[in-house]
């Protein structure tokens, strides 16, 4: 797989153009109600028919399974010759390990990943490549990527992260309470930062937001903590 720079723009059915100018516990940094992440191939190019050079739409909560659901889609694809190493992501959160281990596994194969999502123009039948959102754990995934592109108006969004403990009330009524990562916890995914090049103080950051809450990352905290730029 080989790297391209892109623009953002309109994708017909065969064209793509962009413009770009630990742990067991399911530790999850919260997210919306959404389906589990799900890959397929975008086509992009002009006049290239079947040929067309392909990247991976990945879109959803990424789950426990996300990682090896990847890398069995790259090894479905990758023999084509056609795959490139971009993954545009649109996802809402989810389990923030999982994420970690699909990040390590984007830095492995020395991905990009630009925060972005493919949606439908039914009437045209085409496709259009629009800015997207990538919230709490997907931040982790994000940071795994060896390049990291945000659209000018896709969304990139930190709180801090967490899981539900189940327990018994002394009437016996189970109950399900809100549990914190620990200090140690925390420094380990400072530590998986500060080794995809990250500045560590985004991890502290988020540790501080209100969990039911979403800080929106500013172009000035992207560029800050490296996490992201707006082309490749």
């Amino acid at each position: 797989m080989c790297g391209i720079g892109f623009k953002v723009a309109r994708m017909k059915r065969v064209p793509l153009l962009f413009y770009l100018a630990i742990l067991c516990a399911p530790w999850a940094a919260g997210s919306a109600l959404a389906a589990d992440m799900r890959f397929s191939l975008v086509d992009y190019g002009q006049r290239c028919g079947t040929k067309c050079p392909q990247v991976i739409a990945a879109d959803g909560e990424i789950a426990a399974k996300t990682p090896q659901a990847f890398l069995d889609f790259v090894g479905t694809h990758v023999r084509s010759g056609q795959l490139h190493s971009i993954v545009l992501i649109n996802s809402p959160g989810g389990r923030v390990v999982a994420a970690m281990e699909w990040g390590a596994t984007l830095r492995k194969l020395g991905m990009a990943a630009i925060v972005a999502k493919v949606v439908p123009d039914k009437k045209n039948n085409d496709l259009w490549v629009i800015p997207g959102r990538c919230y709490s754990a997907c931040v982790y995934a994000l940071m795994g990527a060896k390049k990291r592109v945000a659209l000018p108006q896709s969304r990139i969004g930190i709180h801090r992260m967490f899981m539900y403990e189940a327990t018994r009330k002394p009437d016996a009524r189970d109950t399900q309470e809100r549990v914190f990562a620990a200090e140690p916890l925390v420094e380990r995914f400072s530590e998986y930062a500060q080794m995809m090049g990250i500045s560590t103080d985004l991890v502290r950051k988020a540790e501080t937001i209100d969990p039911d809450k979403i800080h929106i990352l500013s172009a000035a905290e992207l560029r800050r903590w490296k996490l992201a730029g707006p082309k490749l």
